[in-house]
């Protein structure tokens, strides 16, 4: 299993619509075959950083979600949304393997 971090920069002046955008992605995501985790906006700290977070069982397998995500009409709705309203500024995703004890896999 790995976890996906994506870690958005957002214009401070647009998290109403960074929520929006998650909240539409928390019906898809699930839908298209991912385990979301969670959406997380800024609340105290950084105005500008937020996070989407989900499991995926391998790269194979979120090969085979990203095309289900670009041909779901909430998917392709969303990704017009964040293109028109231009408040993602930047995007940045990385994969990582739970590896701690107890929840990883012992020896």
């Amino acid at each position: 299993m790995l976890t996906c971090v994506i870690r958005y920069q957002i214009d401070p002046t647009k998290k109403e619509q960074f929520i929006q955008y998650s909240r539409n992605w928390g019906q898809a995501i699930p839908r298209c075959g991912a385990d979301l985790i969670g959406y997380y906006a800024p609340h105290e700290g950084s105005s500008t950083l937020a996070y989407g977070i989900y499991n995926i069982p391998s790269l194979a397998e979120y090969e085979a979600y990203r095309e289900r995500l670009a041909a779901d009409p909430l998917g392709c709705e969303n990704y017009a949304f964040a293109q028109s309203e231009k408040f993602l500024l930047r995007e940045d995703r990385t994969f990582l393997k739970l590896v701690s004890i107890p929840h990883g896999e012992t020896r």
